[in-house]
């Protein structure tokens, strides 16, 4: 069941009193506190167990309160704003007053967004400020997409939980660093690298690693319980095999090219061909192979190109520091 006007307005008046609310939005469900509260915030990196330093999204209900929220506005930013807004992009910029430096990891900086799912902007209106909201499951863990997920994570350290039913895109939102001359990507996500670019009329940088802390850049990120291993495509049925005739329950993404194949492995999930489908099925199909039992996953990355570029990025991520190893 989906949230409705009455579920709204509890919320809001969860978040004025200081507490937590679990919501909807396009990209994952969000841990939501009061923006302007530093003991709510904090209370957010308790509950998940984040470290203070890794900053929060500030979401508000829409661009014109973008200058509540950030101060010396780019027009680079603006644009984006004004072509992306609602949807999954964040815009990292300079703090504004209204920000504690407990929401911002003790940064300058500050990120926004404005989601665009209908429950998150019904309660981000109804609230009447911002709402600092990282994803709603333990640091380093599988992102959740739908409120079960949330409610199977954190339980009753969650006040209350917004169901907004499943997300539609499934990946965190992009997040865009636009407080220097040249904008540069920092976390692939939602929006794609190709319509950033588009708008922009010029190339995009996506550096390995930036001097500016934002979520998702903890080495071993978006993990299952399982260990994740990634290998080249060609690769995926033999190793998932090998390494379940070594004793392993072993989890398989079987990528589009294999469709049909009989493994023999634990559990199988049927990579789709789409990527907009595989973006909104990750989360979960990492999920689903956790609660089969599986303590190995051998995935391969998708062509790095549109949200190709997102999932690649979450898969490094849940495969975290092994990949060298």
């Amino acid at each position: 069941m989906t949230a409705g006007t009455g579920d709204i307005e509890k919320a809001a008046d969860v978040l004025r009193a200081g507490g937590l609310v679990a919501l909807p939005t396009e990209t994952v469900y969000g841990l939501g506190a009061n923006a302007e509260d530093p003991a709510a915030v904090a209370r957010v990196f308790q509950v998940k167990g984040r470290p203070p330093s890794h900053p929060l999204i500030v979401h508000i209900a829409g661009a014109e309160h973008l200058g509540d929220w950030a101060e010396d506005v780019p027009e680079t930013a603006r644009l984006l704003a004004e072509r992306f807004w609602p949807g999954p992009l964040t815009l990292v910029l300079r703090r504004g007053r209204r920000v504690p430096l407990e929401a911002t990891g003790g940064l300058e900086t500050v990120a926004v967004r404005v989601p665009d799912h209908p429950v998150a902007l019904a309660l981000l209106s109804a609230f009447g400020g911002g709402v600092a909201a990282p994803s709603a499951n333990r640091f380093g863990s599988v992102s959740p997409t739908t409120a079960n997920h949330v409610r199977a994570e954190l339980g009753d350290a969650v006040d209350f939980v917004l169901d907004g039913g499943s997300c539609g895109v499934g990946v965190e939102s992009t997040i865009v660093d636009a407080t220097g001359d040249v904008p540069s990507i920092l976390r692939p996500g939602g929006v794609t690298r190709e319509d950033l670019e588009a708008v922009l009329g010029h190339p995009l940088a996506v550096p390995a690693t930036s001097a500016v802390r934002v979520p998702g850049q903890h080495p071993s990120h978006y993990a299952p319980r399982a260990r994740v291993v990634l290998v080249e495509p060609g690769k995926v049925v033999a190793e998932a095999e090998l390494a379940q005739e070594l004793g392993h329950q072993v989890g398989v993404f079987l990528p589009p090219s294999f469709a049909g194949a009989q493994v023999k492995a634990h559990a199988v999930v049927a990579v789709p061909g789409s990527m907009d489908a595989y973006a909104r099925g990750l989360y979960g199909f990492l999920r689903e192979l956790d609660q089969r039992g599986c303590d190995l996953i051998i995935a391969s990355l998708p062509v790095e190109e549109g949200l190709g570029l997102a999932i690649a990025n979450r898969l490094r991520r849940a495969a975290g520091p092994r990949l060298s190893e």
